[in-house]
């Protein structure tokens, strides 16, 4: 589990790319014991975070919190990632008003994942997800 600060622009026709700048691991003391859950996040990892995002008081960072589903295919978030990510996601809109914001879930092949473009906006689902590195990777999921 981590937190990607992310740099977004404008596309043509309307759409946003969203640009990792940056992954921050949660330590291992920022995790809470909760054995309903894979893995409970603690205040500190978002106290983190939401320090990275106002960047020096700039605000310019979007931040994507991220995590794991280990199995091959398209991940879905479970009931549980979408009602933690609905209550934690809007408050990163805090340090970083201006910037999108979401949540992203891995697989071992795979990812998808939800953006909030203000903090009063349902999300959107994320339509493309490119990975680039050896090899690239090109997801583009129906919106």
């Amino acid at each position: 589990m981590g937190f990607l600060a992310c740099y977004a622009g404008s596309l043509d026709g309307g759409g946003v790319v969203i640009l990792a700048a940056g992954y921050d691991p949660v330590a291992d003391e920022d995790y809470l014991e909760d054995r309903t859950v894979g893995a409970r996040l603690g205040p500190g990892a978002f106290r983190r975070a939401l320090q990275r995002a106002f960047n020096g008081g700039r605000k310019d960072l979007g931040l994507f919190h991220v995590h794991m589903h280990d199995h091959p295919g398209i991940p879905a978030l479970s009931g549980v990632d979408r009602r933690e990510s609905a209550r934690f996601v809007p408050d990163f809109f805090n340090a970083s008003p201006g910037m999108p914001h979401g949540v992203l879930v891995l697989s071992r092949d795979v990812a998808s994942g939800l953006c909030w473009h203000s903090r009063s906006a349902p999300p959107c689902p994320i339509d493309t997800i490119v990975s680039v590195g050896a090899p690239l990777c090109f997801w583009k999921h129906a919106a």
